[in-house]
């Protein structure tokens, strides 16, 4: 158990709010957090966090010993990334998180070959669709829909993608012809419950231009666009799903796009990262690598 060490453990500790939300982000167990600012107590002879059952609070010259280790540590490591970078060769744990389904279905693949790329580069990928605490859970990147709520994040917009309304040929035969919004009143709906509105699904007027919400009435409510996908080419009724979703289902022929004169505008599919003095070569390269396949004319 070096200093440093014992000093990283502390800092991630305060900002995880618990050793076990510490030890996750460390690689460590809980007991070995606990142990490393215990041996840092002892080092300095004063109590630095209070613990009880249910929480953890820094003491008063804890608080102080926090804010200058913290900028101690910024400083080590800009010096080191500073160092890793000037040598040239991208290396180290690469921790990302990116949405669900199209982390699977559009990101898998291209994060694998950047793995092969550059092998000295250890991915740690986490699937969430949920807004993660980038610097507090100790991610490099994250890819997310839409920009940050939180300004202090840089974002470096990747993609454009759009929300499509699909049904089965088969199930259509059975139903009354849909021509525009109103005519989902007399169909089946399934709704993914992931969007803002679920219940609320928007088009754009042809002509105007102007934003028409229609609310429907869903025979099955999922929180997942592919389990979404999966009740559409079951034929129990439409629904809307992410293009990246869809694509293969379209291409296919299992499914077909509707109303696609009145889709709603695209949105749009960020790079997100803490800001830093000096960006880490490996998160540069990983950036310019999702740049430079989403800016492709071949990517769809």
């Amino acid at each position: 158990m070096n200093r440093l060490e014992c000093d990283r453990a502390f800092l991630t500790v305060v900002e995880a709010g618990s050793f076990a939300g510490a030890a996750q982000i460390l690689g460590i167990s809980s007991g070995q957090a606990s142990k490393l600012v215990q041996k840092l107590e002892q080092n300095l002879g004063v109590q630095l966090l209070r613990r009880t059952t249910r929480a953890l609070s820094l003491t008063e010259i804890g608080m102080a010993y926090h804010a200058r280790m913290k900028s101690l540590i910024e400083d080590i490591d800009e010096l080191d990334t500073s160092v890793r970078t000037s040598s040239g060769t991208p290396r180290g744990r690469l921790r990302v998180t990116i949405p669900s389904s199209f982390g699977k279905l559009r990101l898998m693949p291209l994060l694998t070959d950047f793995a092969r790329t550059y092998s000295e580069i250890e991915l740690d990928i986490d699937f969430s669709d949920r807004s993660r605490d980038l610097i507090g859970e100790g991610f490099d990147l994250a890819v997310r829909v839409g920009r940050p709520e939180d300004s202090s994040l840089i974002a470096r917009k990747l993609h454009e993608s759009r929300n499509l309304l699909v049904a089965t040929p088969a199930y259509l035969e059975t139903r009354e012809p849909l021509l525009q919004p109103k005519d989902l009143h007399h169909h089946a709906c399934i709704v993914d419950t992931n969007f803002r509105e679920p219940l609320n699904w928007r088009f754009r007027e042809p002509d105007s231009g102007k934003t028409q919400v229609t609310v429907v009435a869903p025979v099955m409510r999922v929180s997942d666009g592919e389990a979404c996908l999966t009740a559409i080419e079951a034929g129990l009724g439409v629904g809307i799903v992410p293009d990246f979703i869809a694509q293969s289902s379209l291409e296919e022929g299992r499914v077909i796009r509707l109303l696609s004169e009145w889709e709603d505008t695209t949105f749009s599919i960020y790079a997100i990262y803490p800001p830093a003095r000096q960006l880490a070569l490996k998160v540069r390269v990983l950036i310019d690598f999702l740049v430079s396949f989403f800016s492709s004319p071949a990517t769809p």
